[in-house]
């Protein structure tokens, strides 16, 4: 390749993203990206054309979910820009790795009110970890490089490049930074990933005279590819494990030592196990408040081991006895060495057996459970749960919406791989689940995938199957459809004395005769007589899109649940456990 070789700045974006091995990306064109559609057609990078922008970035963030590469986005000036401003926001509250290019104005016209401009650095600086205006076509082999760099390496997260029509219009001389170029061209950015030797030795020492210890996975687990390193020392220390919405599938859920997902809606051994805990390993996780319910009432007799790469989480909520920056699979790795150099020495020899007991009795006391089927009662979601759980095909991946079909999903689905769970943590964005799945499976292609949606949600970002279907990326869709707006209607019931406001979502509208109408088969189900072969048919369907509705009971409730801002002592069980509470003290 020629170092004198001219092209336009549209070129160079595209060749660019080539050179960082884009194979897809999702986008929708417009006026000031218009120059970068025109060299995509002569592209290797496969282009997913959405409904909305917002599906693009909740599409690359699925992407990048389940592949570990950053998921790729672009669209135009202005309102496609703005509407790009939820997927990047959840990014960045989930750590995800994610890359959004978007058009802008000429740079002649910048800062007077062009048609669709807007000041998209600006509204996006808090929501990326980095966010730059590209000036000049000669800077975007750069811009693209240190992107791709920023988004993946330290704590991953979301990066934009905003480029001005002319500059993409404009010629530069094509050339590639190499990775030296690029590391210095950022001299404040220079992240921790080696531990503290001392601190990596004291957490060690710490850990071997635990009485009541407590592994505290967080999602940062999953980023740093150390799902293999923890799974060793919870089996060397035979330490229980709790795993967060965001770290689920990074201990599997089959596994003696699992308790399953802490906080608000987590199991009852988990959120127990850790208030009465002498020593929290924390992993990759932020101590959310999610978690922690009332900071000053959490886990009160816990030191706290802190392992994170970004060292602005260290004291942000709980203040660490042992902090350590650097990353969660070379400082684990790190950790078991320590330990088992210790143990050998003679140095302490962790023995949690009166804990693990009283641990595995919680367990067996306080199973997560739900009301039996009454004879033509509505469907319990928690069973068309189970059912699509044990009817999946083996690595399927699951998406989620958010609400209480989230939280039934986190809970009774049985994760016992990485990286097969997807879902809108942090930022909690309804609608996230349909474009999320469609992203996983351009990203997994040979996976089923799953997406549970509420009817709430499912009514946001439902037109995206629009895409799916026209791209052929075919996923399959559960509605539990109890015509509420279902954790808020949980929430008045039991906090406003039963004054519904705004949260009955009856009659409208027919999700079969919908998922039709976008090319999908749509299947409804209204008995539990139904639910196996509504499944059983979703799964053999592979040429479309499978949307299912589950007519489900409109009044249940996501238990166990700490009502929000009290202590996690005061968790709230499921009625036919509130008798037994006293064992959980």
């Amino acid at each position: 390749m020629s170092t004198k070789e001219t092209l336009t700045g549209a070129e160079a974006l595209i060749r660019a993203l080539e050179m960082e091995k884009v194979e897809v990306m999702f986008g929708l064109p417009g006026g000031c990206i218009l120059p970068a559609y025109d060299p995509l057609l002569k592209s290797s990078i496969r282009h997913v054309l959405v409904r909305h922008e917002q599906g693009a970035g909740h599409m690359a963030q699925g992407y990048a979910h389940v592949t570990g590469r950053p998921g790729v986005a672009m669209v135009t000036s202005g309102p496609a820009a703005t509407n790009m401003v939820t997927p990047l926001c959840d990014a960045f509250m989930d750590s995800i790795p994610m890359v959004a290019i978007t058009g802008q104005v000429p740079t002649t016209a910048i800062g007077t009110d062009a048609f669709q401009e807007c000041d998209t650095v600006g509204i996006t600086r808090s929501v990326t970890k980095h966010n730059e205006l590209i000036m000049h076509p000669d800077d975007i082999p750069m811009a693209v490089r240190q992107a791709f760099h920023i988004a993946t390496t330290g704590r991953p997260g979301p990066v934009l490049l905003d480029v001005p029509k002319d500059v993409l219009q404009n010629t530069m001389t094509w050339y590639w930074p190499t990775d030296d170029e690029v590391i210095e061209s950022l001299p404040g950015y220079r992240p921790t990933t080696k531990g503290h030797s001392r601190m990596i030795r004291e957490a060690a020492k710490m850990i071997l005279s635990a009485q009541r210890p407590v592994l505290y996975l967080g999602g940062g687990i999953l980023k740093a590819r150390a799902a293999a390193a923890v799974r060793e020392l919870a089996e060397t220390t035979q330490i229980p494990v709790v795993t967060t919405l965001m770290a689920r599938g990074a201990f599997p859920d089959d596994h003696p030592l699992a308790l399953g997902m802490p906080g608000m809606h987590g199991t009852a051994t988990a959120i127990t196990a850790m208030q009465k805990s002498d020593l929290l390993i924390a992993l990759g996780a932020r101590f959310d408040d999610r978690v922690t319910g009332k900071v000053a009432a959490f886990a009160p007799d816990a030191k706290v081991v802190h392992v994170d790469i970004d060292p602005a989480e260290q004291g942000k909520v709980r203040r660490p006895d042992v902090p350590i920056v650097g990353d969660c699979r070379l400082v684990v790795e790190e950790i078991n060495k320590a330990i088992a150099e210790l143990s050998a020495a003679g140095s302490g020899q962790i023995d949690i057996t009166p804990w693990r007991s009283k641990v595995s009795g919680w367990k067996e006391t306080f199973p997560l459970t739900y009301d039996p089927h009454e004879p033509g009662a509505a469907l319990k979601p928690q069973y068309c749960l189970e059912k699509l759980r044990d009817l999946a095909p083996e690595g399927t991946i699951v998406c989620a919406g958010v609400g209480q079909h989230q939280m039934w999903t986190s809970q009774f689905w049985r994760f016992t791989e990485p990286y097969t769970w997807v879902n809108s943590g942090g930022l909690g964005t309804m609608g996230f689940a349909v474009p999320a799945a469609i992203g996983a499976k351009a990203g997994q292609p040979d996976r089923t995938v799953w997406a549970v949606d509420g009817d709430g949600c499912f009514q946001m970002t439902a037109q995206e199957l629009v895409t799916a279907t026209t791209e052929g990326i075919h996923v399959k869709i559960a509605v539990l459809n109890n015509t509420y707006l279902g954790m808020v209607r949980q929430w008045q019931e039991m906090f406003y004395g039963e004054r519904y406001s705004e949260v009955d979502l009856k009659n409208c509208p027919d999700f079969v005769k919908w998922a039709e109408a976008m090319g999908c088969v749509g299947i409804r189900v209204e008995s539990p007589e139904e639910v196996e072969p509504a499944i059983e048919k979703a799964n053999s369907i592979n040429d479309r899109s499978v949307v299912i509705e589950f007519r489900v009971e409109e009044f249940e409730k996501v238990f166990p649940m700490v009502p929000a801002g009290t202590s996690n002592d005061e968790v709230v069980l499921h009625p036919s456990q509130e008798p037994r509470r006293d064992l959980l003290k």
